[in-house]
């Protein structure tokens, strides 16, 4: 076994993780809340998410009886705690996503801690008093972020793609993303800003992630995929989503996981092994 082999339980060659970022409108306000927002365009788009997607997706996670994580912000657990005690009732991992969905490489290191206390106490409300994952707005991180969540004790993050198997940054595990995993990319359209592509056919989209899969299966990797209710929980790519769901539900060479179980796997199994400590070096 040379030392880049990642070995899942069970003798699995993949594990396959399926992550929701539910945010809502919350990075809307976050982007403009220097300058109070003056149209509803994107705010109405944004809020189909916690009014209606949330609700179709946990229904056809119910039916396949599949468990997946969700980054909820503070924000949008306080303002809309019906969805989120729906999650928390259904038995999927709730995790840490900001407060008002805060990028962090916009604040300093008080400010981060700030908004993990706030987030933690708006969660908490329905995990109850246990250490949570984390996944960084916008997917970026810094040394002060890291720093954080070491005092608060978050259980993982997921916000890096230094490996695409889980591995250790600043003694934290890191369940690592991909942006070609990412439903965003492909569906994000406001009419506005960087939104200049139309969204794309989601028969597309998901034949694309299914041959992902299958190199990442040749390599035992980790096929973690990311989606917002307020885009995937539209009728068309939420059947493309659950078209997936069953084509990997037939694979037996899939180990399948949570995001904190795939981090409490790796901290047994590889304690010592892919280690990889904060470096900024842009020489």
């Amino acid at each position: 076994m040379d030392d880049l082999t990642y070995q899942w339980p069970d003798g699995k060659k993949i594990a396959v993780s399926i992550s929701f970022d539910f945010d809502g409108e919350s990075p809307y306000l976050w982007k403009t809340h220097k300058t109070r927002p003056s149209t509803l365009g994107e705010l109405e788009q944004r809020r189909f998410g916690p009014r209606q997607g949330i609700y179709r997706i946990l229904e056809m996670l119910s039916r396949w009886e599949q468990p997946a994580t969700f980054f909820v912000p503070g924000f949008i657990a306080d303002k809309y705690p019906q969805a989120v005690e729906k999650i928390a009732e259904q038995g999927h991992e709730i995790a840490l996503h900001g407060y008002l969905h805060e990028r962090v490489d916009e604040l300093n290191e008080e400010e981060i801690e700030e908004t993990v206390i706030r987030a933690k106490a708006s969660l908490g409300k329905f995990t109850g008093p246990k250490d949570l994952g984390y996944r960084s707005p916008s997917w970026e991180m810094t040394e002060a972020a890291f720093k954080v969540l070491q005092r608060h004790h978050v259980l993982y993050d997921s916000s890096l793609m230094g490996y695409d198997h889980p591995y250790w940054v600043d003694g934290l595990p890191e369940i690592p993303v991909q942006w070609l995993l990412d439903d965003a990319i492909f569906y994000r359209y406001t009419a506005s800003g960087s939104s200049s592509c139309p969204p794309q056919n989601p028969a597309n989209v998901i034949d694309l992630w299914k041959q992902e899969f299958n190199g990442m299966k040749r390599f035992g990797g980790l096929f973690l995929i990311t989606m917002h209710p307020w885009m995937s929980g539209r009728a068309s790519r939420l059947d493309a989503l659950e078209q997936l769901i069953s084509h990997l539900k037939r694979d037996p060479a899939v180990w399948w996981g949570t995001c904190a179980d795939i981090a409490a796997y790796h901290s047994v199994k590889y304690a010592d092994r892919f280690r990889e400590k904060i470096v900024f070096d842009f020489g």
